[in-house]
């Protein structure tokens, strides 16, 4: 574990719109304004709804994007790719805010040689789940009994999710309700047990803050992450105490309570389990059949590499009869090592195939065979050459 602290941002304004006392804000506010960064990307909020991924050079507006945004479940990986596939950006500094699966899939993609990741800043933010738009939508109408329009925030803390109006008022539901009753988390999340980015430079959230108080707590862990801290305490951008040792302990706690949970959904959610390989099989070729080869799911994919002329994307045709199309075959042959369980793919899917699942379970096995966890650092890179994997291993 590195250097653990509670902090926050010494503005007032940036108090006011962000979470937990403003800390990452504030962090990527001082890195612009003082040069250690070229660019951030944040999320622009239409409304508690739906976001819009930018990248500025402007603190301001960096500041005007404070704040959750839960019900909007987008993966950065993607952007940030984007942004130096532009060759006027290449050597330039990056940074986000990254969910444990943006800081695993920004990783994974270094690996693949699409970015350099010295070049890329992850401050990394503790992650219960994102929630589906509509569904939220639907659970503020019918599990809080208001006009979903009325909503103008939304926040989770203590494991409930909270909702505010126009008027000030502020309503809340657990989390665990919401969810034994159709509504809360994406199924992709329910059933991760990455909560906290270790893999970022900096690892935020409110747990272990403790109760009263406005602040981040951090850990650093690595020298890009002390790079980001220093620049904005030693500016005055932020405020700091150490975290005193019954916060580690509730943190702890808090993630262990929430991995386990995620391991009970896991088993709950993974309707094959229980089924014969035989049977399983025959699950995963009817399930598949539904596929209309969109490619919807290899252009949102976190990990995926593969340009416009990849393998794949000549599989479409109508000489493709298969008993799984090759299109699917070859995704789940591609993701297997590297599967980060986003459920990006599942959220565009037209014909709402299981793709979460169906990618895990193959994913999983692979990846235990491996010893390898997507995400590891760069110099981490699995030994493909040592898999010996038959297909009655992972089905």
């Amino acid at each position: 574990m590195g250097a653990c602290y509670l902090a926050w941002a010494t503005d007032e304004k940036i108090r006011d719109r962000a979470a937990n006392g403003g800390f990452v804000t504030a962090v990527l506010v001082a890195a612009l304004e003082k040069d250690l960064l070229d660019a951030v990307i944040v999320v622009k909020k239409e409304d508690v709804y739906e976001g819009i991924p930018t990248v500025t050079s402007d603190p301001e507006t960096v500041v005007e994007c404070a704040g959750s945004l839960h019900a909007a479940p987008i993966n950065l990986t993607r952007f940030v790719v984007e942004f130096y596939k532009d060759e006027r950006n290449k050597g330039k500094k990056i940074g986000l805010p990254a969910k444990p699966c943006d800081a695993r899939g920004i990783i994974e993609q270094a690996k693949r040689q699409q970015l350099d990741i010295n070049d890329v800043y992850l401050v990394g933010l503790n992650c219960g789940g994102t929630l589906h738009p509509l569904g939220l939508r639907e659970a503020a109408a019918e599990i809080y009994g208001i006009d979903p329009d009325a909503v103008v925030k939304e926040e989770i803390k203590a494991g409930k999710l909270f909702l505010s109006l126009q008027s000030g008022e502020e309503r809340e539901c657990k989390m665990d309700e919401l969810e034994e009753r159709g509504y809360g988390r994406r199924d992709s999340c329910k059933m991760c047990t990455t909560k906290i980015p270790t893999m970022a430079d900096l690892a935020c959230g409110n747990w272990g803050v403790p109760k009263g108080e406005e602040a981040t707590f951090v850990e650093v862990l690595t020298e890009k992450g002390e790079a980001l801290f220093r620049n904005a305490l030693e500016n005055g951008y932020i405020e700091v105490k150490e975290a005193p040792e019954e916060s580690l302990e509730v943190r702890e706690r808090i993630k262990n309570a929430m991995v386990k949970r995620a391991e009970e959904w896991w088993q709950k959610l993974d309707v094959v389990r229980e089924l014969t390989r035989d049977e399983r099989l025959k699950f995963y070729v009817e399930t598949l059949k539904l596929c209309i080869h969109c490619g919807a799911c290899r252009i949102v994919c976190p990990v995926c590499a593969c340009g416009d002329a990849a393998k794949c994307v000549s599989m479409h045709d109508e000489r493709d009869d298969y008993v799984i199309s090759m299109y699917n075959m070859i995704r789940l042959l591609h993701l297997m090592d590297s599967c980060i369980g986003c459920g990006q793919c599942e959220d565009v899917c037209p014909v709402d195939i299981p793709l979460t699942l169906i990618h895990r379970r193959f994913a999983e096995r692979m990846q235990r065979k491996l010893n390898y966890t997507p995400g590891m650092s760069v110099e981490e890179k699995p030994p493909f050459y040592e898999a010996e994997l038959r297909w009655h291993d992972i089905l």
